[in-house]
């Protein structure tokens, strides 16, 4: 048996981009920060990494983040690692590396009044559709 399980805690580097595709399924796209710090072993300094991941988001998943997720909120996020490409005008292939979410956790937002603590756990078998890159 393979496993292919992505565990992310960060925080949202802008407002998530909404869609609903032509045959009626909501799409949702984001950007999640995280970081972690470690020792630099020439100046003994802690220093501090950032990494950035594309996160997607489907159906009842997708309404939920864009009715309550925004810029600068904390989430905790589940998902599997799915990586795809496509051709661009002039030919060029290009590939993204995504984490399809299936399972959200909102932490709280900016706000004390806003922290409110939400598990939302999205079970769907949604085909791989192309989306076209903006």
């Amino acid at each position: 048996m393979d496993v292919n399980k992505a565990i992310f805690i960060g925080r949202f580097i802008k407002d998530p981009i909404n869609k609903k595709l032509s045959s009626g399924t909501d799409f949702c796209r984001g950007v999640l920060a995280t970081n972690y710090f470690y020792k630099d072993s020439k100046t003994k300094k802690t220093q501090d990494k950032v990494e950035f991941h594309n996160l997607v988001f489907w159906g009842k998943l997708a309404q939920i983040v864009e009715k309550y997720v925004k810029k600068g909120d904390k989430v905790y996020v589940e998902g599997r690692i799915n990586t795809r490409n496509w051709e661009d005008n002039e030919k060029v292939k290009h590939y993204r590396t995504e984490i399809v979410a299936n399972e959200l956790i909102m932490l709280g937002g900016k706000k004390k009044e806003e922290s409110n603590k939400a598990v939302i756990k999205e079970e769907t078998s949604v085909e791989e559709i192309d989306i076209d890159e903006e």
